[in-house]
């Protein structure tokens, strides 16, 4: 009655961040290239109750789950991807990144034979990060 579907199977590719950024990347991630998304720099963390949350104004410390010095997280749509230090340029604040995280689902692929990291290091540093905007 219906047709049967032929289905190909998905072939996973890898490449180097510097392909991945070039202009001679994949043409089927060209499309992609302009889609917006949501970067965020998140510093620490901290629970509070609402009378707490309530009860700050001016001069209020909040203390966070982070040590001073210590990695900031970098987000794209609330997914952690890097990992970095804050650093002022121009009296503006920006994110020179130190760490690239790896997915879960590469390191769940990776063979079992090979050690995985949660933490892989930049290929490259950075020469000028980008300013945040605020």
């Amino acid at each position: 009655m219906s047709d049967p579907v032929d289905y190909v199977p998905f072939e996973t590719t890898v490449s180097s961040p510097a392909e991945a950024g070039g202009a001679d990347g994949p043409p089927e991630l060209e499309r992609l290239y302009d889609v917006p998304v949501e970067l965020a720099v998140e510093i620490g963390r901290t629970h509070m109750t609402i009378r707490e949350t309530l009860a700050l104004g001016p001069g209020s410390i909040v203390t966070l789950n982070r040590l001073a010095g210590e990695p900031v997280d970098l987000l794209v749509n609330g997914k952690p991807i890097a990992r970095g230090e804050v650093v002022v340029i121009d009296e503006e604040f920006g994110l020179r990144v130190t760490e690239v995280v790896a997915s879960e689902a590469a390191v769940e692929a990776a063979p079992a034979e090979a050690p995985s990291a949660d933490v892989v290091p930049a290929a490259a540093p950075v020469p000028a990060p980008a300013p945040i905007a605020p």
